[in-house]
């Protein structure tokens, strides 16, 4: 265009003029259309996408991923936030929402996500096999949107923007658990109540209308599930999530974890042994038996031993101490765990105040040996400036249950060894006897 223009028609114009004028005329790119409108039926469509926001839950800033599914006619939500987001959460995120519900649109509108949709573009995509069938037992089909058209789920976005400046301003969160708990509460009460657009519909009255247009659902539709299989070790326990679960019998035998939304349960031989409701978020390391059953007195083989308490005792030794625990735990490739050990072990040999002098110099030097902590400690020891150790004695220690149950069994019987045997041979004068 530029050699005929200049060389041709003997026109001079200039290259980067001709390319703004190429690109405000649109030439030699598709035009870009407009999203079109869909009518808004009752039980045609409902909507669904996820999003990352960063809260506060107790004392700590977590990224969270929020997930909402929106019922286009009637403006019903529901709200809920996970620590991560695949497609078995997906799963049992809209079992848990239209359950609660009880009803389901006949049309799922999604953006172009992989959690759903196996290839292709809006019109185009063609759904993952397992998740089409998912969506058949419930009475729908998942439809994506064009690209660049994400206002085709224009009221999913707008929930997003009430989530950030209606539920979350002024709240507070001490867990994951109370987090759901809120935005339950939120989503399905509240809001449920509180008039929605310009015309003032309220979701209670507006779904109470729209029941008779959805699919709705069997009654006893089953909950998604994942298979895993996992080993039984020789205390009896299997390991799920950073935590142990007893199997019960005594074979060390293979068992399938059915993993649920929130609980377990342990098959074996299509037997279920157990059924297990899902811990807290947060929780680790930690062992669990059958509802009405003791804990087993045997540990999992591969169990951790946190050192919360080593540290908690340490730190209880001063702020020279804790000033050391706080740079010395930040340093990368330190075992955490044995160092705390090792350095609660080295503080019972010397006296505290021995201790924070030595802890304070290896400070000081950013030492963070165990021997040298050791070796200083020795130093001032010859030096005279230190304390040898003073035996600590527990005075209290009559009070123990260990004391006090052996203070209660019968005084041994000890007469037999008052007198010697009557039997015994005397000695005799002669060496040779």
């Amino acid at each position: 265009m530029y050699e005929k223009l200049v060389e041709e028609e003997g026109l001079p114009v200039k290259y980067s003029t001709l390319t703004r004028k190429v690109r405000a005329l649109g030439l030699g790119q598709p035009p870009q259309l407009r999203c079109h409108h869909v009518p808004d039926e009752p039980g045609q469509e409902m909507q669904h996408d996820t999003t990352v926001y960063t809260l506060e839950l107790g004392e700590r800033r977590v990224k969270l991923v929020a997930s909402l599914i929106y019922l286009r006619y009637a403006k019903r939500r529901y709200l809920k936030f996970y620590r991560h987001f695949n497609r078995f959460q997906m799963k049992c995120f809209f079992h848990q929402a239209l359950t609660h519900w009880g009803y389901a649109a006949r049309q799922c509108i999604i953006d172009n996500t992989n959690l759903a949709r196996l290839r292709g573009i809006g019109q185009h995509a063609v759904m993952v096999p397992e998740m089409a069938a998912f969506a058949r037992q419930y009475g729908f089909e998942f439809r994506c949107h064009e690209r660049g058209h994400s206002n085709r789920k224009a009221g999913e976005e707008r929930s997003f923007w009430t989530v950030e400046t209606n539920f979350l301003p002024g709240r507070t969160f001490a867990s994951l658990e109370d987090l759901n708990a809120q935005a339950f509460t939120w989503a399905t009460e509240r809001m449920e109540q509180r008039p929605q657009t310009k015309a003032g519909l309220i979701p209670a009255q507006a779904f109470a209308h729209e029941r008779a247009f959805l699919v709705e659902l069997p009654p006893h539709l089953p909950a998604p599930y994942q298979v895993h299989e996992r080993g039984t070790d020789q205390y009896g326990y299997i390991i799920f999530d950073t935590n142990f679960y007893w199997v019960p019998g005594t074979d060390r035998a293979q068992v399938l974890v059915l993993q649920y939304a929130d609980r377990l349960k342990l098959y074996k031989d299509r037997e279920c042994l157990a059924e297990y409701t899902l811990p807290p978020d947060g929780v680790r390391n930690q062992r669990f038996s059958p509802p009405g059953l003791p804990l087993p007195p045997h540990h999992p083989h591969n169990r951790r031993h946190p050192t919360q308490e080593e540290e908690k005792r340490l730190r209880a030794l001063g702020a020279p101490v804790s000033a050391y625990l706080d740079w010395v735990l930040e340093r990368k490739g330190l075992g955490r765990h044995r160092f705390l050990r090792s350095l609660l072990a080295l503080s019972r040999k010397m006296s505290p105040e021995l201790f924070r002098q030595s802890v304070e110099r290896a400070a000081r030097f950013q030492i963070e040996q165990i021997d040298t902590l050791e070796r200083i400690a020795g130093l001032y020891l010859q030096q005279g400036t230190g304390l040898l150790p003073v035996a600590e004695v527990d005075e209290q220690f009559t009070q123990r249950e260990a004391y006090l149950e052996g203070a209660l069994t019968e005084a041994p019987d000890l007469s037999v060894y008052e007198d010697p045997p009557q039997d015994d041979p005397q000695p005799s004068d002669s060496p040779h006897e």
